[in-house]
């Protein structure tokens, strides 16, 4: 846990104020909980501007005499450190410095930045390590590759945190007694670091992103909008599922997915079927992803396919996973809540080997819940080890595996009528015995070499396998029988697999054209994907919507309504460049060529297989200009493509339907306010895509194309620390989602699951000082306009507005908290895509966790 507590005056105005103004220094000292030691005898000192008579240095008469006198001022005025120590917490890295006499006089006017390293140099100390006059440490954290803390002469020390791709984005402090000093560059990197004292927590905003251009930049410095959810958010929402901390950003809607319990979402109003990992194309049809393996989450607006292929031009979430530390870190958490819901979790994490060459981090989680809706429970269990091992000084090697063991109720929602919204909201129109058992594995190995520090080269490999099994009863169609509440069922058996194997390369290099610097990306990526699945079903018995009854017997018998076997090849290759035409002055263009391959057979019971083979070639490209007028402002551009074939989309005659292809214009603005701690994102984006699948209204097996769709709209996300202490993170966007081309009933119609407004609002204060220091309280809410559920438009899911709170004590290693989400009992509902799916009432959870 990161703690920092910002100061406006340096440690040595703090020291004289204490003899000046006493009264306004016992104030001082409350306030920032520190006591800084100081005799007796120098207090008078300072308060009076004389010294007394037995405090005045006699003059030396010999050299002996002279040469102790010397020593002996040495000895008063050097502060010698004895240890240095390095404390990752989930926020980034503490440095602590003890010391043996005295406390360390920090000037940050004297914090710098050299390339890819934080530095700060440190007056009148001396070391006096056990080991030797020099510290160093190697990946302490995922983002830092080496801290070394060195004597540069007879009474300066430095301390020296040097980045791996750039300077570092998680948070760096320097400890020292009861005070802390940020070492992260709040604004521009010549500008000074403000001091700040002893509190836990950390800012929200994240300066740099790695997913927008694949190399870690600043977010001021990319022509597109991208939003970062750090891990202190998450943990201040208590999330359970990750895209209750998406809700944070603006233009992004929850789609809930398969079995109810996968991370789907809709983004500038296009609904997305796949996501990434680490910069790996996931899976979200099937897949699941659990917070406690997550350390960020970025959030790209717009076309992503220059560097990742085959994505909606809405948008990408990026999930970035946590990494080993070469520090010892123990975590563990254990939550209860409503609806029977209880889950233990811990973090490990630290070396293997005394000289921190390999590094490990164990994550885990067990949950065991049950569910506002009849019947409905769930288990789960993940466990992620991650294996990091520096091979050389220039070299590391990162294995990292997760393996998701699931097994719940197959809860499908309400069908998109418009008497579902008159049912209880505990209603299951399926049955108890319907079960949805679902397995993944994943694995992911990253080679990073640095042949300087203008050339590095990242290959990647990773291999996703999910395997699913699911037996249920659910709605034959969307129509009710002429009486208006028996809905007509069928029962199903759904066998699905998918492998997917990818494979990356990347080479980042920089240079100089003159006065022109470049940061050129070039990279290769190929990937497979062998999925299967057979479905059979069998009749069921009607139920009746108002007054179920459950209990049948399942079917003996079934048919095989459809099977199919694919298998898909896809080849990139992608350029780069990001061009420092002045200081204030960037350009960033790029492109991306695919070369795709599909193989698909299908097969019923009563027909041979048939077969089908596609061959798509595609170019992506991207051009983006950022114009600093003044530091903390940046106004930016931007044009990108993008392109996804319809692979798995069939009529219900067979056939395939055309790649889809998308335009987007983009314009914003960029701000940072108190010094860097709170970003702000002000956008406007025009969307064009054509040949669009959606479901076949009249049988949701298969897919139409719609022809052309459009998405506009404004955007703003604001992020970040307002005062010591108080953190926000907020949101609000306009859409306008809308078919703009068919020849059908369509035409002009809203997308599904995109509301025209939607606003969001989180923020929690902790306090900084006094008996009750390390008390927060903080509170949310969440607006969703109204959506419509059906292409063609039919049922109109209605607004809603939504309000969570939490209450938290974190002090020292230890955190208690209890969230509440829902606190206005509000009835609302979520989109499956053509389902509905309605939200939880009130909930509470409660929480314990502790790290050492």
């Amino acid at each position: 846990m990161h703690s920092t507590f910002v100061k406006t005056v340096s440690f040595q105005l703090f020291y004289i104020t204490v003899g000046l103004l006493s009264a306004i220094a016992a104030s001082s000292v409350h306030a920032q909980s520190a006591s800084t030691p100081v005799p007796s005898s120098s207090l008078m000192r300072l308060k009076t501007g004389i010294p007394r008579l037995s405090d005045r240095v006699r003059p030396a008469t010999t050299v002996k005499e002279w040469v102790a006198q010397m020593q002996e001022a040495e000895n008063q005025t050097s502060v010698k450190v004895t240890g240095v120590k390095l404390e990752p917490n989930e926020s980034g890295l503490d440095i602590v410095l003890e010391t043996a006499n005295g406390t360390l006089q920090v000037d940050a006017s004297q914090f710098t930045t050299e390339g890819n390293a934080l530095v700060a140099t440190i007056a009148n100390t001396v070391l006096a390590l056990h080991a030797g006059n020099e510290f160093q440490a190697d990946n302490p954290t995922a983002d830092i590759a080496t801290v070394t803390v060195a004597q540069v002469d007879a009474t300066r020390i430095q301390v020296r945190v040097v980045g791996k791709a750039a300077l570092p984005t998680s948070d760096v402090t320097l400890r020292t007694g009861e005070f802390a000093y940020s070492l992260n560059p709040d604004a521009e990197a010549d500008e000074e670091v403000v001091v700040t004292g002893d509190r836990p927590g950390s800012r929200y905003a994240v300066p740099n992103a790695a997913t927008a251009t694949r190399t870690d930049t600043p977010l001021r410095d990319i022509p597109q909008s991208i939003q970062v959810i750090p891990r202190q958010v998450i943990e201040d929402q208590q999330v359970i599922e990750l895209p209750e901390a998406v809700r944070n950003v603006s233009g992004v809607t929850r789609t809930y997915g398969y079995a109810g319990s996968t991370d789907n979402y809709t983004i500038r109003g296009l609904t997305s079927d796949f996501k990434l990992r680490n910069g790996f194309r996931e899976e979200g049809f099937y897949g699941y992803t659990d917070p406690s393996v997550i350390e960020r989450i970025e959030v790209l607006k717009g076309p992503a396919s220059v560097l990742y292929g085959q994505f909606e031009p809405g948008g990408v979430v990026n999930y970035i996973t946590k990494q080993p530390l070469s520090e010892p870190y123990y975590a563990g958490q254990f939550r209860v809540g409503s609806f029977d819901y209880y889950r233990p979790s811990f973090d490990l994490s630290g070396p293997l080997t005394p000289d921190k060459k390999l590094l490990y981090r164990l994550n885990a989680a067990y949950e065991n819940s049950g569910s506002f809706r009849d019947f409905v429970n769930k288990e789960l269990f993940v466990v992620a080890p991650v294996l990091s091992f520096k091979i050389g000084e220039a070299t590391n090697l990162t294995l990292e595996y997760e393996r998701v063991d699931l097994e719940r109720t197959f809860d499908r929602g309400f069908p998109p009528l418009r008497e579902s919204f008159q049912l209880p909201i505990s209603r299951n129109l399926g049955e108890p015995s319907d079960r949805y058992d679902f397995t993944s594995n994943k694995v992911n190995l990253v080679l990073d070499h640095r042949f300087n520090d203008n050339l590095r080269i990242r290959s990647a490999f990773s291999t996703q396998l999910f395997d699913s099994l699911r037996s249920n009863v659910q709605a034959r169609t969307f129509l009710l029988e002429p009486d208006g509440r028996t809905l007509r069922r069928r029962f199903t058996l759904f066998d699905e697999s998918t492998d997917y194997y990818s494979l990356q390369t990347d080479l980042i290099g920089k240079f100089n054209t003159g006065s022109v610097a470049h940061q050129v990306l070039f990279g290769v990526d190929w990937s497979k994907r062998d999925s299967s699945y057979l479905a059979q079903r069998a009749e069921f018995r009607s139920i009746d919507i108002f007054n179920p009854v459950y209990g049948f017997p399942t079917p003996k018998t079934f048919n095989t309504v459809f099977g199919n076997d694919q298998t898909s090849n896809s080849v990139g290759i992608y350029l780069q460049d990001q061009v420092t035409l002045l200081p204030n002055l960037k350009l960033l263009v790029g492109g991306r060529v695919d070369l795709v391959d599909f193989d698909s057979k299908d097969f019923t019971d009563d027909d041979e297989p048939t077969r089908s083979k596609r061959s798509y070639t595609a170019f992506s490209p991207r051009f983006g200009l950022v114009y600093q007028p003044i530091a903390p402002i940046s106004l930016y551009a931007s044009y990108s493509r993008s392109f996804k074939p319809n692979a798995f989309a069939f009529t219900a005659d067979g056939s395939l339907i055309e790649p889809e292809r998308g335009t987007q214009y983009e314009v914003g603005i960029k701000g940072e306010a108190f010094n860097g701690k709170l970003s702000a994102t002000l956008a406007y984006y025009d969307i064009t895509k054509t040949n669009v699948a959606t479901t076949d209204p009249n049988n949701i097996d298969f897919s139409i194309a719609t022809g052309e769709v459009t998405s506009r709209g404004i955007e703003l996300d604001i992020t970040g620390e307002i005062l010591p202490g108080w953190n926000v993170i907020a949101s609000f966007a306009h859409n306008d989602a809308y078919v703009s081309k068919d020849n059908s009933e369509s035409l002009g119609n809203r997308l599904v699951n995109a509301p025209r407004q939607s606003a969001s609002l989180w923020t929690t204060y902790q306090l900084q000082s006094g008996p009750l220091q390390g008390l927060g309280i903080g509170a949310g809410i969440y607006f969703v306009g109204d959506r419509d559920a059906t292409l063609p438009n039919t049922v109109e899911i209605p607004s809603y507005v939504r309000a969570d709170a939490t209450i938290f004590y974190r002090r020292d290693k230890y955190r208690v908290s209890l969230n509440f989400q829902n606190i206005s009992n509000t009835r609302y509902y979520d989109s499956q895509g053509f389902l509905l799916y309605p939200g939880a009432p009130l909930s509470v959870y409660g929480s314990i966790s502790f790290q050492f």
